[in-house]
C-alpha cells in the first residue's frame, strides 16, 4: 500500500478538530489524503482550508464505498465506536479509534475480534502510549535504576467548568436510551492516566488484571462521577493506583508515578517529560518525542512497522471500564464537600489536588487517606474480581 493513504475522518468537531489539524499536518508531509468527512453537519470551506474537498455525509458506511478510503479515523461519540469500526472492519478499512474504544467489555470484545477476524489493522487513540518516554523508562527499570518495582501510581488534577458536562448529550452519562456511555473522569477525560500507568508496569492485557478496588464520586449534578481513584492488582504482582478530578482548585499536569525500592520516575505524560529520582543520585529530567498514532498506522500500513496500540494491549484498561460500569452509580459528595467557584460556574472540591496526588505517591484510596467524604463503606466498592 502506497502513501498518501485515502483517509476518512468521522467526527471532526470537539476533540476531532484535533484530528482535522493532525490530518492537514500528514496531508502536508504527503502521508494521507482526507477523503471524506462524516458529520451531521459538514464542515464549511474554511474548516476544511487546506483539505482540498473531500466528500461529506452522515452515512459512514456510504461514504467509506464512495471515497474507497483504506484507513477511517472514528472520533464519535463513545456509545457508536463498535459499530463504526465493524462498519470500516466489514469493508477491508483499517481503523484510528478514539478512546475509550469501547463503553462496556463485551462491546470491546465484539470489536476486537470482528477487526481481528477482518483481517484489517486498528490503532486505539492512546496517544499517550506513543510517547518515546514509555521505552525509555521501561529500559531504567530493567536496569534497576530505582532499584524494584513497588507500584505505579497516577495523578490527574484538571479544571472542568459546569457547561462542559452539557456540551453533548452523552457528558456526564453513565448510560443514554438504555446505551451504556461511562463518560466518568477515569474512562473518558483522564484515561490516559489509567491506561498509561497501566502500560508502564506491563499490564495492558485483560488477563493481567486480578482485582479492582474503586471509590466513584460526583461534585457535579451528573449521571457519572468526576472526583474518583482506582487500584488495580496485577498479574505482574504490583499495585496500579490512579486518582482524578475534574474539580481542581487549579489545574494541573497529569503524571505517573513508578515507585521503585529506590526511587522513583515521575513521567508527564501529555509532555513526555520525565524525573528520576534515585538515592545517591541527583535528580535527572529528560524530554523525549513521540511518534503519531495515524502516522504509525500509515507506517505500519506502508512498510510493516509494528502497531504501537492494538486493541489487546488496552484489554486491561478495559477492564477498569468494565469494572466502573458494573459499580453501583457514583456517590454525590455532600454540599459542605464542594464549593463554587465566583465568575467561573464550576464546582470545586477543597483539598481535592492535594488528595489526588497523596494517592499516586502512596497508592492508597481517598477513604484510606482520610477523606471525610470517602470514609462510609458504602461508597467503597472493593475487590472487584475480574476473573
Amino acid at each position: 500500500m502506497s502513501t498518501p493513504l485515502p483517509v476518512v475522518l468521522a467526527g471532526a468537531r470537539g476533540h476531532g478538530r484535533w484530528h482535522v489539524e493532525n490530518i492537514r499536518r500528514l496531508q502536508k508531509k504527503g502521508l494521507v489524503r482526507l477523503v471524506g468527512v462524516c458529520e451531521l453537519t459538514p464542515l464549511t470551506a474554511q474548516e476544511l482550508h487546506g483539505l482540498g474537498t473531500p466528500e461529506q455525509s452522515a452515512d459512514f458506511g456510504a461514504l467509506l464505498d464512495a471515497t474507497g478510503a483504506r484507513a477511517a479515523v472514528i472520533c464519535t461519540p463513545i456509545p457508536t465506536h463498535t459499530d463504526l469500526a465493524l462498519t470500516a472492519a466489514a469493508r477491508g478499512v483499517h481503523i484510528l479509534l478514539e478512546k475509550p474504544p469501547a463503553p462496556s467489555y463485551a462491546a470491546f470484545r465484539r470489536m476486537a475480534d470482528s477487526v481481528a477476524a477482518a483481517g484489517v489493522a486498528c490503532q486505539i487513540g492512546f496517544q499517550s502510549l506513543g510517547s518515546h518516554a514509555l521505552p525509555a523508562i521501561r529500559e531504567l527499570v530493567a536496569q534497576d535504576a530505582i532499584g524494584e518495582l513497588v507500584g505505579l501510581g497516577g495523578a490527574g488534577a484538571w479544571v472542568r467548568d459546569e457547561a462542559y458536562f452539557r456540551r453533548v448529550p452523552w457528558a456526564g452519562k453513565r448510560r443514554l436510551d438504555g446505551a451504556d456511555v461511562i463518560d466518568g473522569v477515569l474512562t473518558n477525560p483522564l484515561a490516559h492516566t489509567v491506561a498509561t500507568a497501566l502500560a508502564l508496569g506491563g499490564t495492558t492485557r485483560a488477563e493481567d488484571v486480578t482485582a479492582i478496588e474503586m471509590e466513584l464520586f460526583r461534585a457535579n449534578d451528573i449521571e457519572s462521577d468526576d472526583t474518583s481513584c482506582v487500584r488495580i492488582t496485577t498479574a505482574q504482582g504490583h499495585p496500579v493506583t490512579v486518582a482524578a478530578t475534574l474539580c481542581a482548585e487549579r489545574a494541573d499536569e497529569p503524571y505517573v508515578l513508578v515507585h521503585g525500592s529506590r526511587g522513583r520516575i515521575t513521567f508527564w505524560y501529555k509532555e513526555d517529560r520525565v524525573l528520576l529520582q534515585r538515592a545517591d543520585h541527583g535528580p535527572e529530567e529528560y524530554e523525549y518525542g513521540r511518534t503519531d498514532l495515524l502516522e504509525n498506522l500509515v507506517a505500519h500500513l506502508t512498510t510493516g512497522a509494528g502497531l504501537l496500540v492494538t486493541p489487546d494491549e488496552t484489554g486491561a484498561f478495559m477492564k477498569v471500564v468494565e469494572a466502573i460500569r458494573q459499580a453501583p452509580d457514583p456517590a454525590p459528595l455532600p454540599d459542605t464537600a464542594w464549593h463554587r467557584v465566583p465568575g467561573e460556574n464550576r464546582r470545586v472540591v477543597p483539598g481535592i489536588d492535594g488528595l489526588v496526588a497523596a494517592a499516586a505517591d502512596t497508592l492508597c484510596l481517598y477513604s484510606e487517606l482520610g477523606a471525610p467524604w470517602a470514609l462510609p463503606a458504602e461508597h467503597r466498592q472493593k475487590a472487584v474480581s475480574t476473573r
